[in-house]
């Protein structure tokens, strides 16, 4: 996977947890709310759906993105039972 366009993680992580909890709002409120670009909200979800199979789209009715399908998208270190 590859963060281009100055991708932040950590306003992707705070995006993903918006779009878990259905509370993004409009791109352009959500956008505001992380402080980034319309632009890199398109650049968020595609890279959901690109890089990560993530079912996100946006709900015109809940105003808001979220997940079509239940799942987990697990972005922290697990440590592993076997030492390399």
């Amino acid at each position: 996977m590859i963060l281009k366009n100055n991708m932040n993680i950590i306003k992707i992580k705070q995006f993903i947890q918006l779009v878990e909890k259905e509370r993004t709002g409009s791109p352009s409120q959500v956008a505001e709310l992380l402080q980034v670009s319309d632009r890199m909200i398109h650049n968020y979800v595609n890279l959901l759906k690109n890089n990560f199979n993530a079912p996100i789209e946006y709900n015109r009715y809940k105003k808001s993105y979220n997940f079509t399908k239940k799942g987990v998208l697990n972005w922290e270190w697990q440590k592993s039972e076997n030492n390399l």
